[in-house]
Parts: structure tokens; sequence; C-alpha cells
């Protein structure tokens, strides 16, 4: 089992655990849409990473990769999905790949923009 699979399997393990003695537990408790908005919050810092200090680009990637991997858990989705997805793009033009997708909705996956649970920021369309 490869690093990423054994966090999957740990994220899975920890998902229902007591909220205080568990981060995991203490996002899924914070429910989708706040884990949405970590997850977009760890991609902003690896940006910023990336272009003002490379040294801290592993480690903000590393917090991107993991969060990420506990919204894909929330979701209903897992690593395989995602390999299954790259496997199914192999070979296609990144450019073809991106025009054959439907246009991104308004609003986050399964929460309404108004909805209170959504984390409250601007939401547009990145395509």
């Amino acid at each position: 089992m490869d690093a990423l699979d054994h966090l999957e399997a740990t994220i899975r393990a920890r998902r229902n655990a007591d909220p205080d003695g568990s981060y995991v537990a203490a996002l899924f408790a914070k429910g989708r849409a706040k884990i949405a908005q970590k997850v977009g919050e760890e991609a902003v810092e690896t940006v910023i990473a990336a272009m003002a200090d490379p040294a801290k680009l592993v480690p903000e990637a590393a917090d991107l990769v993991f969060h990420l991997l506990v919204l894909l858990n929330a979701s209903g989705a897992s690593l395989d999905d995602v390999r299954a997805e790259l496997v199914r793009r192999e070979g296609l033009s990144g450019h073809d790949e991106k025009a054959s997708r439907t246009p991104a909705p308004l609003s986050l996956s399964g929460v309404a923009a108004d909805d209170p649970a959504a984390p409250g920021l601007p939401l547009k369309r990145l395509d």
C-alpha cells in the first residue's frame, strides 16, 4: 500500500471517531461545505508557497492532498475514482478533454449558493 492509499484508509477509519480527539473527525463534523472551503484555503496556500517560498511547496502540497482526500471521502468518492478518471483521460488532448465537459455549476455540488452551510464565498465559473 502506498502512502496515499494508507492515508485514505486512515481517513476512512477516523471519519466517525470523536471530533475532540481526531482532526479528521472534526472536519467531517463540520460538513462537506467546510471541508471544501478548507481545500480551497490549502490550494491558495500551495500557490503562494510555489510563488513566494518554494521550500514550503511540498509541505503545503501535502496539506492540500490530505484535505482533498477528506473531501473525496465526504463526497462518496475515492482515490480509485480519481485514478479511473485519469486513465479515461489518458491520450486525450487537454483542450479536447476540457471542451467535452459540461459547464461548471455556479454553486457548490449539493449546496445551494444561498445555503447557510456554504462557505459564503462569491462563486463563479472558472472555465
